[in-house]
């Protein structure tokens, strides 16, 4: 039995697809598991990078600059967009993505660092930018509670996209930084079929969780949304209005959506995904995203690259407006304030030189 042929325990695809920048491909042997339920075990890795915060110039996103403390997610999400940064470092966009996880354990001293520097422009950092800054390696290293309380320390305003119940943990930090308009909290939802998500996100908190953990936020006074993310064509579309009302219901005060992304080798592990899965489905979904993206299964041009194009595009963004008006929410997350912003380094300073004058 071929790698490819099976089914792993908890993991999001079977294989190791081949890394662009290479000539060779590993694929782990799998010989010795117990082949009705194989388990392949996550492996840390040191990630020891110079600098933690990343900036972007797209025009689709609602930040320029972003801090991912772990490379690689666990939660195994099938059609992850950040599959692919993987192939950077050695790694396969595939099974390696969700199994060997690459972790900074210097990212809050690097954060610290970097928000000091007389170069640094106060602005919105997203947290989760990449991989999820919640996945299960956090209840260990606990790099993303540290690097909040940096965020804290500097007052410096942050948005947080996971979909895990952990971030519910940090809420003395949150608190904290809300009290200065400095944070906005995303609950991503792709469906609220259970079934259906421990297929699309084996390792991910269910959707009934995640409803809960807006709940928790918003009673903690933490300005909380949801992204619907991402919106499958001919899957999960029709799921929009449920998952807005849903969570609205649980609390969420704004909401924001994304349409599937495809890129690279995503879009064999994708093809392979559904036709194991949903193979009665499988050539409506593959040709709806045919029809969003300019004839392609992916398309990275700016402006389109997020939402799509066409007719199919155009009624899921009027599906996701409407449903948003219904149940009286904004479609887009709130203004977060820099006018906050300060370095503790400097206030020291400015003491020290008052202490000195009374002194003198």
């Amino acid at each position: 039995m071929t790698t490819k042929s099976l089914e792993l325990r908890a993991r999001g695809v079977s294989h190791n697809p081949p890394i662009r920048f290479e000539n060779h491909r590993y694929e782990p042997d799998l010989e010795y598991l117990d082949i009705r339920k194989p388990v392949v075990p996550t492996e840390i890795y040191p990630d020891h990078s110079r600098s933690i915060i990343t900036f972007n110039d797209s025009p689709d996103v609602g930040f320029d600059a972003s801090i991912n403390p772990y490379r690689g997610c666990e939660h195994g999400c099938v059609y992850c967009y950040a599959r692919p940064s993987h192939e950077y470092l050695g790694f396969s966009s595939g099974l390696d993505f969700e199994t060997k996880i690459m972790v900074k354990e210097d990212a809050p001293k690097l954060l610290e660092k970097e928000l000091s520097s007389p170069k640094w422009k106060p602005q919105v950092i997203a947290v989760s930018g990449n991989t999820d800054a919640y996945q299960p390696v956090e209840r260990n290293f606990e790099l993303t509670r540290r690097c909040l309380q940096v965020l804290g320390k500097f007052r410096n305003p942050v948005v947080i996209v996971t979909k895990s119940n952990l971030v519910c943990r940090d809420t003395d930090i949150l608190k904290n930084l809300s009290a200065f308009n400095g944070i906005a909290v995303f609950i991503s939802i792709t469906t609220l079929n259970e079934k259906l998500a421990r297929k699309l996100e084996p390792r991910a908190p269910h959707p009934s969780v995640r409803l809960e953990t807006v709940q928790t936020l918003t009673r903690a006074g933490i300005p909380t949304g949801v992204l619907v993310a991402p919106v499958i064509p001919g899957l999960t579309d029709h799921e929009i209005t449920a998952i807005i009302t849903a969570s609205v219901q649980a609390g969420a005060q704004f909401a924001g959506f994304d349409v599937l992304r495809l890129p690279y080798a995503i879009k064999d592990l994708f093809k392979t995904w559904i036709a194991q899965n949903f193979p009665h489905r499988k050539n409506k979904v593959l040709n709806r995203v045919r029809e969003i993206r300019n004839g392609n299964l992916n398309d990275s041009r700016f402006k389109f690259r997020m939402k799509g194009e066409g007719v199919f595009s155009d009624q899921i963004n009027a599906l996701f407006t409407i449903s948003c008006k219904k149940m009286g929410i904004l479609g887009d997350s709130p203004n977060l304030s820099t006018s906050d912003f300060q370095n503790p380094k400097n206030q020291q300073l400015q003491l020290f030189s008052k202490e000195t004058e009374k002194i003198r």
